[in-house]
């Protein structure tokens, strides 16, 4: 069992603070909600690293919104029911479709500056997409510079405190109310922050795998918070794998985009072969799970590591304009976009499950609420559609204060709460040791294709980190890995549960999708363990 909290504490021992609104993450859905909230509340946010530092920041393809007049909400809702694989939320992917237009209107008014062509928004198209509906800025630095006009206004802003570089250790609860949270100052002390609301905005657990899109921050930490708190969990194993990072010696997985595809380039395996028509209609342009699995197909049939990407039948000035980042980077390590054929392999990148919320953010925890990837608002299924998380952030966010604006004020009385388990050993193996297995672990044996062997290989091994629990963590590190082991064992049961393919979650001893016994999702909870419902996807 999972203790409730990551370290020994007794509140009255501690300094306070008091706010109206703590947010917990500094992405999109962190900015945003904190700059709704900060209206009439005095808002607190806290970021682990800084502001500018978040999944968002390197989000490259865009937003997807309505705003083209051959569009409508009603493909919109189409394409993002028939890529979430019977496991949406209608009344979510509604709210999604029809509100995240006016998001981009408001991210437009903070400042963002999005990309135009003829003096209309400039729109693409991007994988399981029928109409082209993605925003973007700067070509393909759209997260970098939402980021930067929310940013701005967040700093700016005199209802909003922002603490840099504190770590949310916990979330204090009292009979399944959340009353604040337990932070660790950059100093090592540690303060609780008493606030009437509390928004999980932490990100998605991209570090749960070696090889990811995601930056060093993204550990899962929201989620596992949840977890020990008490909060239903849903849908773990649906982990999307974005078909094409960069995969060369001497260079990071860098993301190439989407769009890259969307503008028309061919993936090719390393004989120079187009191979997607064996795989999809839609060629390059199918699913993300489904060229995910394609490309390692190839790579295994071909024993090689990467695929080729290649848009060099596209014109040099189209490329650079449209890709200046992807450009550029590629660049950096010798691989022209506009003549060479860029070598990808897929990365760990985005995390479909998260918190269980309702319409309105709220969590099952009073006064806890979750926005952006941490959430499982019931948008995303079983597999994301491209571009849609930037707008879910914006509609739940707005959802999230509206709610917050409605609800009584909590008891000012003292917080009598502590906690011990009496621990008093350190972990007795390097943390950094423990964070590279458990990363190799799922990547092998809890990665884009499952098995019940592989997968019970992966909980075995990951199971004897448990006593880590029981230990002293006192650094930001051991903090970051109790949270990554946490969201592992929750992927793990949750994709051994499931016995099918659905969405990003592929069995290979279940290679079929079985909506009859398995058109349902999986809750976690802490004292509760696994349970089972109905998704209400029609």
């Amino acid at each position: 069992m999972i203790p409730q909290y990551l370290v020994d504490f007794d509140l009255q021992q501690l300094p306070a603070v008091e706010t109206d609104v703590i947010v917990i993450g500094s992405g999109i859905a962190g900015l945003y909600t904190a700059i709704e909230a900060g209206a009439d509340r005095s808002v607190l946010l806290i970021t682990k690293k800084s502001l500018m530092e978040s999944n968002t920041r390197y989000a490259q393809g865009g937003i997807a919104a309505v705003t083209a007049e051959d569009d409508s909400p009603a493909y919109h809702r189409h394409d993002t029911l028939l890529a979430g694989a019977g496991l949406c939320s209608s009344g979510a992917v509604d709210a999604l479709v029809h509100e995240g237009p006016a998001g981009v209107q408001e991210l437009i008014r903070l400042g963002t500056i999005f990309d135009v062509e003829d003096g209309e928004l400039a729109l693409t198209k991007e994988g399981a997409h029928s109409h082209r509906r993605i925003l973007h800025a700067n070509g393909d630095a759209t997260g970098y510079e939402i980021v930067r006009s929310l940013s701005h206004q967040v700093e700016q802003h005199h209802n909003i405190t922002v603490w840099d570089d504190h770590f949310v250790i916990d979330l204090v609860t009292q009979d399944n109310e959340c009353l604040g949270v337990l932070v660790q100052m950059p100093d090592g002390s540690r303060v609780f922050v008493r606030g009437q609301a509390t928004v999980l905005c932490s990100g998605g657990a991209g570090q749960l795998y070696r090889y990811t899109t995601n930056p060093e921050v993204a550990t899962g930490d929201g989620v596992a918070m949840a977890y020990r708190a008490g909060a239903e969990i849903r849908d773990m194993e649906f982990i999307q794998f974005h078909p094409t990072a960069l995969s060369y010696s001497g260079a990071p997985r860098f993301l190439i985009s989407e769009a890259v595809r969307g503008e028309g380039a061919y993936l090719r395996n390393i004989k120079g072969e187009r191979f997607m028509e064996r795989y999809h209609e839609l060629l390059e342009l199918a699913p993300r799970d489904i060229v995910a699995r394609a490309i390692v197909s190839e790579m295994e049939e071909t024993r090689s590591t990467f695929v080729y990407l290649d848009i060099t039948h596209e014109s040099p000035e189209m490329v650079k304009r449209r890709f200046p980042t992807i450009y550029e980077t590629c660049m950096r390590y010798g691989l022209d976009l506009t003549t060479d054929w860029i070598p990808v392999s897929p990365a760990a990148h985005y995390m479909m499950g998260g918190v269980k919320t309702t319409l309105y953010g709220e969590t099952s925890i009073l006064r806890l609420f979750a926005c952006g990837e941490v959430s499982s608002t019931g948008v995303h299924g079983a597999n994301r559609l491209a571009s849609n998380s930037l707008s879910e952030a914006l509609v739940y966010g707005r959802r999230i204060v509206e709610r917050i604006r409605q609800l009584p004020l909590s008891s000012p009385d003292p917080v009598p709460v502590s906690f011990s388990l009496n621990r008093k050993e350190s972990p007795s193996q390097p943390i950094v040791e423990r964070r590279l297995k458990l990363q190799k672990v799922m990547v092998r044996y809890a990665g884009l294709r499952r098995s019940k062997d592989t997968l019970l290989r992966a909980l075995d091994d990951l199971n004897r980190q448990l006593p880590l629990f029981h230990s002293v963590l006192t650094r930001r590190e051991e903090y970051e890995f109790a949270n990554m082991l946490t969201s592992s064992l929750l992927v793990i049961q949750a994709a051994l549960q499931r016995e099918e393919s659905r969405g990003a979650h592929y069995r290979e001893d279940f290679p079929m999708r079985d909506n009859e016994g398995w058109r349902k999702h999986i809750i976690h909870t802490r004292d509760q363990g696994m349970t089972e419902e109905y998704s209400d996807d029609v």
